[in-house]
């Protein structure tokens, strides 16, 4: 019996496409171990969302080489998709696989066992116009399943490399993912985080409408599961519509991640993202009314080519106005075969520094004094792990509790009382 070993880099796809790797090789009699054991085959699902996710990439692959000569090196995923020309050069792959073939890995890598010749195997996903089901997938997840609902995306922000790596919005069909989620309650799993490419497209590919709130709908019906996240959102999803059908599903976690970007309109149009900070003003007006409890996360790019001091002030204040529990800020980085990759005014290192430290003071502040509002509260935690006799959960609204008991509490839901806010956690009692 062979042995493979997964590491995982990049988002949730990532996590449950490998996931579903993982299946097809138990279907088969492989043994799963963790990437610090011995292998005989490493598979590294790469991203490349930034050129720090692409050096991550290589560098893993280099890694797990150099510490494990005589395995069979492959390479799959998002930074293969793009990156064919550049990986068949690295001696120390052996197989190199776009997104596409991720579904049929265990075959690739047997026919290269059978043949001993370099593998490169990657279609053009541009070309693809239907999802790409894995077939069954058993969870290993104790208290939280990743789903994927869609892939692709046909925006093409002027910074982003995604759509070439994981091309057009393709829908998976309503009946294959209610029946997952079913098998997941089986499981007494209770939460489910529905996650795609841009899951805000979900069903535009169809013949007949049918969307992302269609669906949310039907798994609100199902018994066992007791919380629906939502991944990652286009801001300009939340219609007053969308909200009004939104809200009578009491299973909808009331946290919503915005992708923002930027809080500057000019430094938005550069972007090519598709709304203003005014109607992204309306969205989180329309959010915070619906739902008093509401947790606000976003992404922000800092240092966007032709961002000049006035813009990131702009921005600046913005944020400090919508008071986003918690930001993801990243520095701009130039991403071959992207627009601003060649656009004028690139923001010198030392100032993207400077402006990405003030937000990341802004975040910790906004999210320490979002957790203090909770001190004497009582709130329903979904624990998930122990650590030293310290269990470690989040509310339905997404804020991590500490609560040191004696008791068994993974994959329980429990009300606790919040008695100490920090930047990142709350300590209950």
């Amino acid at each position: 019996m062979k042995k493979v070993a997964f590491i995982t880099l990049g988002c949730k796809v990532n996590q449950y496409e490998t996931n579903a790797m993982i299946q097809k090789f138990i279907e088969k009699k492989y043994e799963i171990v963790k990437h610090t054991e011995k292998a005989d085959i490493y598979i590294v699902n790469t991203c490349t969302v930034t050129n720090m996710s692409d050096r991550k990439s290589r560098q893993m692959l280099r890694r797990v080489k150099e510490q494990n000569q005589e395995s069979i090196i492959v390479a799959c995923g998002c930074y293969a998709q793009v990156a064919k020309e550049e990986l068949e050069k690295i001696d120390e792959i052996d197989i190199v696989l776009g997104n596409n073939e991720k579904t049929e890995i265990v075959k690739h890598i047997e026919e290269y066992i059978n043949k001993n010749i370099k593998k490169v195997e990657i279609e053009d996903v541009m070309k693809e116009k239907e999802y790409k089901e894995f077939g069954n997938i058993t969870y290993t997840e104790k208290t939280r399943a990743v789903i994927k609902i869609q892939d692709g995306c046909d925006r093409f922000c002027s910074y982003c490399i995604i759509p070439y790596a994981r091309g057009r919005v393709r829908s998976r069909k309503p009946k294959s993912i209610i029946s997952e989620i079913k098998k997941i309650s089986e499981k007494e799993i209770k939460e489910v985080v529905i996650t795609g490419i841009h899951i805000a497209s979900y069903g535009k590919d169809f013949k007949e409408q049918y969307e992302l709130i269609d669906l949310l709908e039907e798994i609100n019906k199902i018994e066992g599961i007791e919380r629906i996240r939502l991944g990652s959102i286009e801001p300009l999803l939340i219609t007053e519509n969308f909200i009004e059908r939104l809200k009578k599903l009491d299973k909808i976690c009331h946290q919503f991640h915005l992708s923002l970007q930027s809080g500057c309109d000019e430094t938005l149009k550069r972007m090519n993202r598709r709304y203003t900070t005014q109607e992204f003003r309306k969205i989180t007006q329309l959010l915070k009314a619906t739902y008093k409890d509401v947790n606000l996360t976003t992404d922000i790019i800092v240092g966007f080519p032709g961002e000049t001091e006035e813009e990131f002030n702009t921005t600046y204040q913005f944020l400090k106005e919508i008071k986003f529990y918690k930001m993801h800020i990243f520095k701009y980085s130039q991403r071959k075969g992207t627009k601003a990759a060649i656009m004028p005014n690139q923001v010198l290192g030392e100032i993207k520094e400077q402006r990405i430290q003030k937000l990341i003071e802004l975040s910790n502040q906004n999210e320490k004094e979002y957790n203090s509002l909770y001190i004497g509260k009582k709130v329903d935690v979904l624990f998930e792990e122990e650590k030293e006799g310290i269990y470690k959960g989040h509310t339905a609204n997404y804020i991590q509790i500490y609560y040191k008991t004696n008791e068994k509490l993974e994959n329980i839901i429990k009300t606790v009382t919040c008695k100490k806010a920090f930047n990142e956690y709350i300590e209950a009692e």
